[in-house]
């Protein structure tokens, strides 16, 4: 049984550099560098929020991919609002890009945005984050399979509380897909542990919006601490409210006896969990799913037939991954498989 947690550094240097770089205004420069390139070979992304480095992580690995096959990509930032995405998109219509790359900043509400593209011909792929419109058509879907990321978290959750059931709150972000898989994959494990033991059940007693925020979630946690004293632990749907949370928990002295579970593996979140404020996060690779919507798109302009949804397994990383985690401070790193003919992950955290 192999505890140590080993990252095989076998991508490009241009890629290994793109995981560790803190984060830049690309989105701006971005789109101001892009503004004399030939349209047909211009990607528009717009991203959730640039506030958050995983989507920079993602805009990143798209544009050193894209740059490989002839083609820029233009990222900006929706900043969680509908509206802005809709004006951006319209832009990148304007502007006759050769496709579109969206982390819908509504899920349902994204419909009538993708329609528009449709309208004019651009292809849409979405990424981290999926339509749940009925309407807009959406060429394929790359993201990480977030519904076995919440099942890992609730497994981590029960571990951490030693099976013994307690009081659990969530802090959740509703208009994001793939926060509510992950809502829907913790559930599952804490309703199936609540019926195999009857005796030792789980509450979810607090379920509130934290947005994906730090600020948002440290209130989130703050409400959760003053309307359930006895709270037991709290699963925050990413690094960035978890943070928040924590700190909440630390001003009132519960940072010790309340269990935190994180989620995305962000060099904060992983320092976290190293530091015991996390008891464990399930992490995603955002490197991977910025190389492989690219991948796609270029496959679908070639003729070739792409998978509608294609998803990149988590995985758990705790304390003593964190300690044996020699790219603490950087994201998850790829490693091509000749065997399989794709890209592969490579990790350790075996047990």
């Amino acid at each position: 049984m192999n505890k140590n947690y080993c990252l095989l550094l076998t991508a490009s240097a241009a890629l290994l550099l793109l995981a560790s770089c803190g984060g830049g205004s690309q989105t701006e420069s971005g789109a101001d560098a892009s503004a004399s390139v030939d349209s047909s070979k211009v990607i528009g992304y717009s991203m959730l929020s640039s506030a958050n480095p995983f989507f920079k992580v993602i805009s990143r690995s798209m544009t050193e991919e894209a740059a490989k096959h002839g083609y820029t990509v233009v990222a900006v930032s929706g900043d969680l609002d509908l509206e802005k995405q809709r004006q951006q998109v319209d832009d990148f219509i304007a502007r006759k890009v050769a496709a579109i790359v969206l982390n819908p900043c509504d899920s349902k509400g994204i419909g009538p945005v993708i329609e528009k593209a449709n309208e004019a011909g651009i292809p849409v792929f979405t990424c981290d984050i999926k339509s749940l419109a009925s309407t807009g058509k959406v060429v394929a879907h790359i993201a990480t399979d977030n519904f076995a990321g919440g099942r890992l978290a609730g497994e981590a959750m029960i571990e951490a509380l030693s099976g013994n059931g307690g009081k659990i709150a969530i802090i959740d972000y509703k208009d994001a897909e793939s926060c509510l898989l992950r809502v829907a994959g913790f559930k599952e494990v804490i309703e199936q542990h609540n019926a195999q033991n009857p005796g030792a059940k789980f509450e979810i007693v607090r379920e509130l919006g934290g947005e994906g925020d730090l600020e948002k979630g440290r209130t989130a946690a703050q409400d959760i601490v003053q309307a359930v004293p006895d709270i037991d632990g709290i699963f925050a749907i990413n690094d960035p409210s978890g943070l928040g949370a924590w700190s909440a928990l630390d001003t009132a002295g519960k940072a010790e006896s309340v269990v935190l579970i994180g989620f995305d593996g962000q060099p904060d979140g992983k320092k976290a969990v190293q530091a015991g404020k996390f008891y464990a996060s399930p992490i995603q690779f955002p490197s991977m799913m910025g190389k492989q919507t690219i991948d796609t798109i270029v496959k679908y302009f070639n003729g070739e037939a792409v998978e509608s949804e294609q998803l990149i397994s988590p995985m758990i990383y705790k304390q003593e991954d964190a300690n044996n985690d020699p790219d603490i401070d950087s994201w998850g790193f790829l490693q091509n498989s000749p065997e399989q003919g794709e890209i592969a992950l490579v990790h350790g955290s075996f047990r």
